[in-house]
């Protein structure tokens, strides 16, 4: 390389930090605030998330303590006085639910539900469960509004179809159409998500009926060596 080739490198490298030192001190201010809403919005972030967590388990903490009380009259009182927002309220309200059934006041525990399945602010979970609830204590209720609104939840993907295709299924038994029921049950049988509980339950009942369970059945010959042992 030539000396005029070296002093042209040099002077078109002293050009490049003469520029890069200004643009740094042109628009270096974007990078320092950059750096600083990155930084600001991490500390935000977690700020958040442990005041969220923090305000989650004073709420499970004051349920808690309601739900120590002895007596279930106790036990309404203190989860009335509570004053939460959101999936805990909701919480809240079906425990409270729960208990007004169990004091003898099912009408009482149907209207909070019926309030809560129609709480547009709260998780469609929420909701569903409450209206599904409302709708098996069966308390002021036609057959037509209890068959709606499980029908309703018994679409596939909801959260609570099987559960729902259950109650039709013996809302069809008390209505005396046997085999719209045993179809119900049937379907339920079939379903790869029924759990274990949903799925003994079904079978037994279907045993009861003299239906015949279908292949995917697994436990269908225990069940009637069960029912053969305990008539012996």
């Amino acid at each position: 390389m030539s000396e005029t080739d070296s002093f042209i490198n040099e002077v078109t490298e002293e050009v490049r930090r003469e520029r890069l030192f200004g643009l740094l001190k042109r628009f270096g201010w974007i990078a320092v605030l950059a750096v600083v809403l990155l930084v600001g919005g991490a500390a935000w972030f977690e700020y958040t998330k442990a005041r969220d967590r923090a305000a989650a388990q004073a709420a499970g903490d004051a349920v808690l303590a309601a739900l120590e009380e002895n007596d279930p009259e106790a036990r309404a009182e203190a989860l009335s006085q509570l004053s939460l927002d959101g999936s805990a309220g909701a919480v809240s309200d079906l425990l409270f639910a729960s208990i007004q059934q169990e004091t003898g006041q099912p009408a009482e525990a149907a209207q909070t539900l019926e309030r809560l399945a129609t709480e547009g602010d709260l998780p469609q979970v929420y909701r569903d469960l409450a209206a599904f609830k409302a709708a098996a204590l069966d308390e002021g209720l036609s057959d037509d509004a209890r068959r709606q609104t499980f029908e309703r939840l018994a679409q596939p993907g909801q959260t609570f179809s099987l559960l729902a295709q259950e109650q039709l299924a013996l809302m069809n038994l008390a209505a005396g159409d046997r085999d719209a029921a045993v179809e119900q049950l049937t379907a339920v049988l079939q379903d790869a998500s029924v759990t274990r509980g949903l799925r003994d339950r079904v079978q037994t009942l279907m045993v009861a009926l003299g239906a015949e369970l279908p292949d995917t059945a697994a436990p269908a010959a225990d069940l009637t060596l069960d029912a053969g042992s305990n008539s012996e």
